[in-house]
């Protein structure tokens, strides 16, 4: 295939040692675009790859002298071979970890108590947050905040009574041979980020740059001296923030290029994901392919539906199979599952260890929650689902969960179906428009509030996973937002690409 302009001039930018940021829309062949960079040069490079799969796939398509690992294989090969013995060790529950460290009693923070076991979830996690950070000590911020102590002096509470138990849970870690708490790849990962490696590449290439980590986006900037560098991403999806990730991408020092032209849809579904890019203040607007026919409009049997929420998911599960529908879900159920049974749990008067549901006592104190509470309307839906249909049936619907290849349609997280596409999507119901604010119009209506970017780019993500149909369903709320009316009428297709979609 001819290279577009836009491939041309980020080879050009590349052959000219130009360090290099490169903007890659959804659908707009960044891997592509890599490996043209790759195959016209000599020099030797490295390949940075988000996961295996993605390594794998691309030690396929680049020359032999790029080399296509993870950052965490090169950790591995460097340092994290030593803990090996570690690594393969049992597994065992955070409770037993958490004694071994001195957490052996509950403790109150607020009107709530925070069990033993709670709290030594909390001080695992915060070692996990550490790992991903590029920070060279624990600190309060690592502490994670949990539902029912999301205020500022609760947290900070928390995080008094944490963050020494994380510490020495960290120094543990440092034992190669034996240790109380169990070793994980982010551990070796971060013990080799301390060392300020050096990798051997005449360049380096980094995909999906704005899901990285701030300990990779440290390891790889550290490079600057000896290597050229190149990221390759779209802040736009950048939707892992929440579990320490960062858009690395627009402050990176360097050439910063973009490729817009998608090959996955045509001009009109280019114009709605353009709406979201606009609200999200993205710094990339799209353009369609015109010989790609993609409509807008409903889909009575998608090939897949895209949910906000688990428990967006968790009810449109239950809908398509009392509909007689083959379903798969995208990801597997395990998180399906371990959310029922943790609602089962609070129904029959016990404590739950699942992190979303862990400080809830009882049923009751979680419908209170969803209910009345603004930062827990995202539970409703599992309130109104578990109340009207019962745990166990929640359970068997996942029970009756098939492969996607045999099934006829698949339900996911928009965060899962991140880098899939299918020919039709409609998006879930439990996309949710921002509350109204306390202002009015001149009508006296309520304004709303503006749409979050988080949110704005997680439907961005959403809405560009189809080539053939998408039903915007969920999401159809944007056409009356004030955000969405403003951005309604920009970059519309042209008349010509108008007649070809």
């Amino acid at each position: 295939m001819k290279p577009t302009d836009e491939q041309t001039a980020a080879a050009d930018a590349f052959h000219a040692g130009d360090h290099l940021a490169l903007q890659a829309g959804a659908g707009t062949g960044k891997t592509t675009t890599l490996a043209l960079l790759a195959h016209g040069t000599k020099r030797r490079g490295r390949y940075l790859a988000y996961n295996r799969a993605i390594a794998r796939d691309a030690g396929t398509r680049f020359p032999t002298t790029v080399t296509c690992k993870t950052a965490h294989a090169l950790a591995f090969a460097a340092i994290g071979h030593r803990y090996t013995q570690r690594l393969n060790a049992p597994r065992r529950p955070a409770w037993q970890t958490g004694q071994d460290l001195g957490i052996t009693k509950p403790a109150r923070i607020g009107e709530r108590e925070v069990s033993q076991r709670t709290l030594s979830n909390a001080a695992l996690r915060t070692v996990t947050h550490f790992c991903h950070s590029a920070d060279s000590a624990i600190t309060h911020h690592h502490v994670p905040r949990l539902r029912g102590l999301e205020d500022q002096p609760l947290h900070h509470q928390l995080a008094q009574l944490i963050t020494p138990f994380a510490r020495r849970a960290w120094a543990d870690l440092q034992h190669p041979d034996d240790g109380k708490v169990r070793f994980e790849h982010d551990h070796y990962l971060k013990i080799w980020s301390l060392t300020e490696p050096k990798i051997a590449a005449d360049f380096l290439l980094l995909d999906e740059a704005q899901d990285t980590n701030p300990v990779v986006e440290q390891i790889f900037n550290n490079q600057r001296s000896h290597a050229q560098l190149v990221m390759v991403g779209d802040s736009a999806q950048a939707i892992y923030q929440w579990r320490g990730a960062k858009d690395v991408m627009t402050g990176f020092d360097g050439t910063a290029l973009a490729l817009s032209k998608s090959f996955r849809f045509g001009p009109r579904l280019a114009h709605e994901a353009n709406r979201w890019l606009a609200i999200a203040d993205a710094p990339i607007r799209l353009q369609g392919s015109p010989q790609v026919p993609t409509e807008i409009g409903l889909v009575t049997q998608p090939d897949a539906v895209l949910c906000r929420t688990n428990v967006g998911a968790i009810t449109e599960v239950v809908q398509l199979l009392a509909a007689d529908y083959r379903v798969a879900l995208v990801g597997g159920g395990e998180s399906l599952r371990a959310l029922a049974l943790a609602a089962r749990d609070l129904k029959e008067g016990r404590r739950t260890n699942h992190p979303e549901l862990v400080l809830f006592t009882s049923w009751g104190d979680l419908q209170d929650y969803a209910g009345h509470d603004p930062a827990g309307r995202d539970l409703q839906p599992l309130v109104d689902l578990v109340d009207q249909h019962g745990t166990d049936a929640i359970l068997a619907a996942v029970n009756q969960l098939t492969h996607e290849d045999q099934a006829q349609i698949a339900v996911s997280t928009a965060h899962k179906a991140k880098g899939r596409e299918w020919p039709s999507v409609r998006i879930a119901g439990d996309f949710l428009p921002p509350r109204d604010s306390n202002q009015q119009d001149d009508s006296g209506r309520p304004i709303p509030r503006p749409i979050d970017d988080a949110e704005a780019r997680l439907a961005y993500v959403a809405v560009t996973r189809t080539r053939a149909r998408l039903d915007v369903g969920g999401l159809a709320w944007i056409d009356h937002h004030p955000d969405g009316i403003r951005t309604t009428n920009a970059d519309p297709p042209d008349a010509a690409d108008e007649q070809c979609s």
